[in-house]
C-alpha cells in the first residue's frame, strides 16, 4: 500500500468499487448508511485523508468561510469572530480569518486569496473607503460569492450588511453629557471617511444643536484609536481659549488616554470633566473610575452576520438581495460621566 492511501486502496480492502467508496465518503443518499459507516471506519483505520481542495473543485463547495477584519487583537473583533464561529460551526463551516491591518493593499490580497481558496462566502469589515478596492469587492459579487459587511461597510449594490445604530447611540451619549450639566462637549472621532464614524459625529453634532448649544469645530479631533491619541486630544482641547468640559469619544482607548491626561493635570472626573467612550472594552468596567461607554454587541453582530450569510448561501437567488440589519445598542452609564 502507498504511503498515502487512496480510495482505490479502500475499495480493494472492502471489495467494492472506488466510485462506491467516493460516494460513501461524501454521504451520497444512494449509498446505504451501513456502507457509509463501513467505508468511514475503514478509511479511519487506513488513515485516509480526503483532498479537500479537490473535493471543493468537484462539488463547488468548500465548507470554508472567509472573515476579513482590520485586526484581531481587539475585544470587539475577537468577540465578533466568536459569534461568527458559534453560528457557523453547527452548519459544519470552517472559518478562515484574515487581517488587513487597515492596509488597502493587504485587504485586496486577502479577498483574492479567499476567492482562490474557493470559500463559500465572505464576511468583511472594511479597512477604508478608498475606491481602489471597489473593483476586487465587485469581483466577489460578480462571481456570485455571498458577501456580507459587518460594522464597517461600503454601500455596494447587492451586498448585505450588519451594523449598529451609530447615529442614535452617539446622540444619546451626547444628550447624557448635556443632562449631567456639561455645556462644551468635545468629540474624538475616527476616520470620518468611514460611515460608522460619520454617523457618530452626526449624532453628536445634532444633539449639541438640538439642545441650543454652540457647535464648535475646534471641539472635534480626528485621530486613531489609542491611548496616545486620547492624550493628544486633551492637550489640544485644553489649549483652546474656551476649553470643553466633556468628551464623547468614538473609541474606549482614546477615552482612557483622555482620562489619564486629565487626571495627570489634576482635573477631577466627573466633577470638573465628564468622559464617555465607545466599544465597552473589558477595562472600562474594571477600573476604579469606570468609564461610561457604548456596548456594540459584537457577539450578536457576528451571529447575525453569519445568519445573513447562511441564508444567502442556502438560496442562490437571494445572494444579491440586499439585507440591511441595524442592531440596537446600549449606553452604559458609569462613574466617568455620572455627576447626578
Amino acid at each position: 500500500m502507498s504511503e498515502k492511501p487512496t480510495i482505490y486502496d479502500i475499495a480493494k480492502a472492502l471489495n467494492i468499487s472506488a466510485a462506491t467508496v467516493s460516494r460513501a465518503l461524501n454521504n451520497n443518499p444512494k449509498i446505504s448508511k451501513a456502507t457509509c459507516q463501513l467505508v468511514a471506519e475503514t478509511a479511519a483505520k487506513m488513515n485516509y485523508k480526503q483532498n479537500k481542495l479537490a473535493l471543493a473543485l468537484r462539488s463547488g463547495k468548500s465548507n470554508n468561510i472567509g472573515v476579513i477584519v482590520p485586526r484581531i487583537d481587539s475585544n470587539f473583533f475577537a468577540s465578533v469572530i466568536r459569534g461568527i464561529e458559534e453560528e457557523l460551526y453547527p452548519h459544519q463551516y470552517n472559518v478562515i480569518i484574515c487581517q488587513t491591518h487597515e492596509d488597502e493593499k493587504r485587504e485586496i490580497e486577502n479577498i483574492n486569496t479567499l476567492l482562490n481558496a474557493q470559500v463559500d462566502g465572505i464576511l468583511m469589515s472594511i479597512s477604508n473607503v478608498s475606491s481602489e478596492n471597489d473593483r476586487v469587492i465587485k469581483r466577489v459579487v460578480d462571481k456570485n460569492v455571498p458577501l456580507v459587511f459587518f460594522d464597517r461597510k461600503k454601500n455596494i449594490e447587492g451586498v448585505s450588511s450588519v451594523t449598529i445604530n451609530d447615529y442614535d447611540v452617539a446622540y444619546s451619549a451626547t444628550q447624557h453629557l448635556i443632562d449631567q450639566g456639561c455645556e462644551r462637549i468635545a468629540h474624538i472621532t475616527g476616520d470620518k471617511t468611514l460611515e460608522i464614524f460619520q454617523n457618530r459625529f452626526k449624532g453628536y453634532k445634532q444633539a449639541v444643536i438640538d439642545n441650543g448649544l454652540y457647535f464648535e469645530e475646534d471641539y472635534v479631533f480626528q485621530t486613531k484609536s489609542s491611548l496616545e491619541s486620547g492624550s493628544l486630544a486633551v492637550k489640544k482641547f485644553l489649549d483652546l481659549k474656551n476649553p470643553p468640559d466633556a468628551i464623547f469619544s468614538s473609541s474606549d482607548f482614546a477615552a482612557l488616554g483622555a482620562i489619564q491626561e486629565l487626571t495627570a493635570r489634576g482635573i477631577k472626573i466627573p466633577e470638573d470633566f465628564c468622559v464617555v467612550g465607545f466599544g465597552n472594552e473589558p477595562f472600562t468596567k474594571f477600573m476604579e473610575l469606570s468609564i461610561s461607554t457604548v456596548d456594540q454587541c459584537p457577539k450578536e453582530m457576528g451571529k447575525m452576520a453569519a445568519n445573513v450569510l447562511i441564508e444567502q448561501m442556502k438560496n442562490s437567488e437571494s445572494i444579491k438581495n440586499e439585507k440591511k440589519v441595524v442592531l440596537t445598542t446600549e449606553l452604559l452609564i458609569r462613574k466617568s460621566s455620572s455627576r447626578k
